[in-house]
């Protein structure tokens, strides 16, 4: 754990990482044009949207890590936040004759074509963590329970502003949601806002940017300095002679974007507390902030057991054993409804993250100083 996390936090880390995958005999692009390696179970393809994010190297590192465990090859790919050549990628290896696809979707209407290719030749699909629209050939999904994710989010700005202990307020937010391309997305913001939105109603949460709707405040690509720039937006035309009390941010990158606008505009000082600001992910610098007392809250998803759930999916189905899942109803594509198996997320700040963080074994005190 500490080797792997030390790599993560020493982030001359996506060469390091290219070199890691070079050795297990890994691609970090989609340009080869080698066959697949046969081994025991053959080789497994592995698509991921980025390397800019500390969360999908590690995805991707704990993937390969559990399938080799099982006796597969990988080929691992990152599709760097370009939905065209993650689409590529997925067809290079197709052509390379991987025996089956983990695919965390960069754009998650764009695969349809491509999973056809994968259908034809036989191949199970298994989405990692992000759904797969508009497509029947998506055999199992892999993910957390993305509205509690939402739920624990909005409940943490309500217990902290005191909103469940009768204060009245009003305390001023604002609404930060993912990706529209992402399918989770919808799941964080309505799980968020099931437990905000009575409190709005009340007029004890005010959005005074008035942006509200979903379609107002989603942040393309997950991408922190685009949020940065929505903040700075905001403050200037909204809180000019008002203080903003809490954040609702979907995702740790996009917390850091809303931090920086927010110390820029004064806050952090003896005369200007930070709000209260969520988040996702747990990364290493979000953490690091949460301790300093900056970001006040993110949620924690062991990506280690989301891994491991996605391996064992494909080797079921490649053994011709039925998955294990939880969840049959939830989750429509839109061309039918994709067995799941959801992981249950928690949340974390300055109170528990020794707790869940260290003693879990995801970060070591000497990775979190």
């Amino acid at each position: 754990m500490r080797n792997r996390r030390a790599a993560l936090a020493a982030i001359a880390g996506a060469a390091s990482l290219a070199l890691t995958l070079s050795a297990c005999g890994q691609s970090s692009s989609g340009g080869s044009k080698e066959k697949a390696d046969s081994s025991k179970g053959g080789t497994i393809g592995i698509a991921m949207p980025t390397k800019s994010s500390e969360r999908w190297i590690a995805d991707g590192k704990n993937v390969v890590k559990n399938l080799e465990s099982k006796g597969y090859k990988t080929k691992l790919v990152y599709g760097e936040d370009d939905p065209d050549t993650q689409v590529s990628q997925i067809e290079n290896l197709i052509t390379q004759g991987v025996k089956g696809l983990i695919i965390a979707a960069i754009d998650n209407k764009s695969l349809n074509n491509v999973l056809q290719e994968a259908a034809s030749a036989h191949i199970p699909v298994i989405a990692y963590d992000r759904l797969i629209l508009g497509t029947k050939n998506v055999d199992y999904y892999a993910s957390f329970d993305n509205e509690k994710v939402g739920v624990l989010q909005g409940t943490y700005i309500v217990q902290k502003l005191g909103l469940d202990k009768g204060k009245k307020g009003p305390f001023n937010i604002e609404l930060f949601a993912g990706s529209n391309d992402d399918n989770n997305t919808k799941y964080f913001f309505n799980g968020a806002m099931s437990v905000l939105q009575p409190y709005i109603d009340k007029k004890e949460l005010v959005v005074k940017s008035k942006q509200t709707a979903l379609n107002q405040v989603t942040t393309l690509r997950w991408d922190g300095a685009t949020a940065q720039k929505r903040m700075e937006d905001i403050l200037t035309s909204t809180y000019s002679n008002a203080k903003v009390d809490a954040v609702l941010s979907p995702y740790d990158g996009i917390s850091i974007g809303i931090l920086a606008a927010l110390k820029s505009d004064g806050y952090g000082t003896a005369k200007q507390k930070l709000p209260v600001i969520t988040g996702q992910d747990a990364e290493l610098a979000s953490v690091k902030s949460i301790i300093a007392g900056q970001q006040t809250q993110t949620v924690y998803k062991d990506t280690r057991k989301l891994a491991e759930v996605a391996a064992t999916m494909v080797d079921d189905v490649l053994n011709k054993k039925t998955p294990q899942v939880n969840d049959t109803k939830t989750y429509n594509n839109g061309s039918k409804v994709v067995p799941a198996y959801l992981l249950q997320p928690v949340s974390v700040d300055k109170t528990n993250y020794e707790d869940v963080l260290v003693k879990g074994g995801y970060y070591t005190d000497a990775e979190l100083k």
